[in-house]
């Protein structure tokens, strides 16, 4: 009788959970739809962008539960990192990388790569070394050098899903391909730095530790990269071999997507940076597969990758938008308010230190290595750097759970005002320096209706607009790359020279075997094949 009562409640209780997460997935997908809607409203609004929409219903969203609640909670889903890193971030990594222009990021490669690892490194010890000497003096409660480092790498990661709606690829490509490729190697890094501040002995640190840590840094960053390049050009080899596409396009566009998913898995699963992997693999995808398939699937393929993506940052700034007001935390560290107000100010003024003590000096490094002045970062170019990059997302959320929660809860005092810090400078950066960063472009970059860089924008774009984003690389055509005539060329101009070269071996090589623009049998399964093999 005792088992039956017991399975009696059990079921009661499952179905009771069951009708919880019934009613929340409702609840969010009423909500993602309204702030598609409010979005494409405030569509021409220069203040608001639509991460700021989602993160403001977010908070009224978590206001009315809290109300209606009595105070009790706030939030529908307890933030899961499990959901975050392993269902929402890939596929805004990976269309990022497939959209991008690859020409500009190729192109200030070396200047996105100097900010992204070497910056953050910078600000990471900038931020750490700087809360060492304010915060162990504060007695906020049982925090070591362990968890002041991991603010440093907390509160590095720059928020690229937030940077990506701010800035306009197509008005200034240096400045986007700068600011987004920067933020994708940020993220990447501060991860990277995160994971391996967990496994390392911080109580005696000397050289050896020092170089063991970035010898992992650089192994990761490098088998990673590799990794997401294996992925594409397998996929691309696979869909040119067996042309798919003549049977059935929906099997094409599928591949596509479970390919680009499961090497952002492999890497999470080989312990390599995921974000890196899946964002390269969205660039070899573009550059090789996305040739392979046929019209229809190239039309899909690329809506669907920027429909993915667009519902999963809108989620994203939901999800943190209700977080915002979990009670249980608020209330641990409400009994000291100044405490947590002053935390979180110091932390807001460390990120703004730690962002320019790379930014500036980095830029005029950059500066000395190009000879021609239009290639040059300007003074206010480098402030819109500064400033698009203070953003923090959900990357910095994410981290701070991690390190000072147990599945999303905590009771400890230290670490609830630290989760309350990094929600409140989270809330904070988005909501005004996003909001004012649109108005600063605008008033520092008036031209920027036209490209601030030497490299006048394709010219394509103007007849098709809906193929411009995906081709990047392929929309230029060969006739304007001058031959270098000589060692010399290769010195003064070393990226035009590696372009041509690459070029070359690409059209000899890796275009013949992995397919790709110029290299593709013509299908009679699409009319429109002919036309546009001719663009």
């Amino acid at each position: 009788m005792g088992m039956e009562v017991a399975a009696a409640r059990l079921g009661a209780l499952y179905t009771t959970s069951d009708y919880a997460s019934v009613v929340s997935i409702n609840l969010f997908v009423a909500l993602l739809c309204a702030c598609i809607v409010l979005g494409h409203l405030l569509e021409e609004n220069r203040w608001v962008n639509e991460s700021i929409t989602a993160l403001i219903i977010g908070l009224c969203t978590g206001v009315v539960i809290l109300l209606m609640t009595k105070g009790k909670s706030s939030h529908l889903l307890v933030f899961s990192e499990d959901l975050f890193f392993i269902y929402l971030l890939p596929p805004i990594i990976f269309n990022a990388g497939f959209q991008v222009k690859k020409k500009q990021f190729f192109r200030n490669f070396m200047t996105i790569t100097l900010f992204g690892a070497v910056g953050t490194m910078i600000s990471f010890f900038t931020i750490s070394i700087a809360a060492i000497a304010i915060f162990s003096r504060m007695n906020i409660g049982t925090l070591d050098v362990g968890d002041f480092l991991a603010i440093g790498a907390i509160f590095s990661a720059t928020d690229s899903v937030c940077t990506l709606q701010v800035l306009n690829q197509d008005e200034t490509p240096f400045l986007y391909s700068l600011v987004f490729g920067e933020g994708v190697v940020n993220d990447a890094t501060s991860i990277v730095l995160f994971n391996a501040l967990q496994n390392f002995d911080l109580v005696h640190i000397d050289a050896a530790v020092v170089l063991k840590f970035l010898g992992n840094f650089f192994y990761l960053f490098l088998s990673s990269t590799f990794l997401g390049v294996f992925a594409g050009l397998l996929s691309a080899y696979i869909i040119k071999k067996l042309y798919i596409g003549r049977h059935s396009t929906d099997r094409e566009v599928a591949l596509m997507m479970l390919m680009a998913y499961l090497s952002y898995m492999l890497a999470e699963l080989l312990d390599l940076s995921g974000i890196l992997t899946v964002f390269f693999c969205g660039i070899v995808m573009s550059h090789y597969t996305w040739h392979n398939v046929t019209e229809s699937s190239r039309v899909t393929t690329k809506h669907a990758f920027a429909t993915l993506s667009f519902i999963a940052e809108t989620f994203l700034f939901l999800y943190v938008g209700m977080d915002a007001l979990d009670i249980e935390k608020w209330e641990f560290a409400s009994d000291r308010p100044g405490k947590s107000i002053g935390i979180s100010s110091i932390l807001l003024g460390l990120v703004l230190i730690g962002r320019a003590a790379f930014v500036f000096p980095l830029s005029f490094l950059s500066n000395l290595t190009k000879k021609a002045p239009n290639e040059k970062i300007t003074w206010r170019q480098q402030v819109v750097i500064w400033w698009a990059g203070l953003m923090r997302g959900a990357v910095s959320i994410a981290l701070a759970y991690n390190k000072f929660t147990r599945s999303g809860h905590t009771q400890l005092h230290g670490n609830a005002i630290m989760i309350t810090s990094t929600i409140t400078v989270v809330l904070f950066s988005t909501m005004v320096f996003g909001m004012m960063t649109k108005p600063l472009i605008r008033l520092l970059l008036p031209a920027s209706g036209h490209p601030v860089t030497s490299e006048p924008s394709s010219p394509k774009s103007l007849h098709s607009p809906l193929l411009t984003s995906m081709q990047g690389s392929d929309l230029e055509n060969t006739t304007n790359i001058v031959r270098p005539s000589s060692l010399r060329m290769l010195l003064t101009k070393p990226t035009h020279t590696v372009h041509y070269y690459w070029r070359k071996f690409d059209d000899a090589l890796m275009r013949p075997m992995f397919g790709g623009r110029g290299f593709v049998p013509f299908s009679p399964g699409s009319p429109t094949e002919q036309s546009h093999g001719g663009r």
